[in-house]
C-alpha cells in the first residue's frame, strides 16, 4: 500500500469506529435505526475525532498508539463535553462506558494493524 493512503485510511477507520460506537449505543437503548439519529448521536464524538486529527501528533504517525491515544482523548473528552452541552446532562456511567468503548474501537484497530504489520514484516524477512 502506498504511504500517502495511510492517513486517509486511518482517518476513515477512526470515523467508522465512532459510527460503530454510536450504532451499538443506539441499538443497546433500542433507539430507532435512522441514519439521521445515528449521525446525531455520533456528531459530538466525530467533532472530537476531527479536532484530534488536526493535531500534528496524529498526522505524523496516524496508525501509532500515541496517535490513537490523542484521538481517543479528543473523541472522548470533546465528544462528552459537547454531548453534555446539548443534552444538559452527563451521567458518570455513560462517560465511563463511552470512554472504554471508544478506547476498544480506536486503539483496537491500531493494535490489529500493528500485529498485521509485524507478522507481514516477519514473513518478508524470512524469505
Amino acid at each position: 500500500m502506498r504511504r500517502p493512503r495511510i492517513p486517509v485510511l486511518a482517518f476513515a477507520a477512526d470515523v467508522v469506529a465512532v459510527l460503530v460506537f454510536a450504532a451499538i449505543g443506539r441499538a443497546s437503548h433500542e433507539e430507532a435505526g435512522s441514519v439521521v439519529g445515528l449521525l446525531g448521536t455520533a456528531a459530538p464524538f466525530l467533532a472530537g475525532a476531527v479536532a484530534a486529527w488536526a493535531t500534528p501528533w496524529v498526522r505524523a504517525h496516524p496508525v501509532g498508539f500515541r496517535a490513537g491515544g490523542v484521538v481517543l482523548a479528543g473523541t472522548a473528552v470533546l465528544g462528552l463535553l459537547l454531548r453534555a452541552a446539548f443534552t444538559g446532562r452527563l451521567p458518570l456511567s455513560f462517560a465511563i462506558v463511552a470512554t472504554v468503548s471508544l478506547a476498544v474501537f480506536l486503539l483496537g484497530w491500531r493494535g490489529v494493524a500493528a500485529l498485521t504489520s509485524r507478522l507481514s514484516h516477519r514473513r518478508t524477512s524470512v524469505r
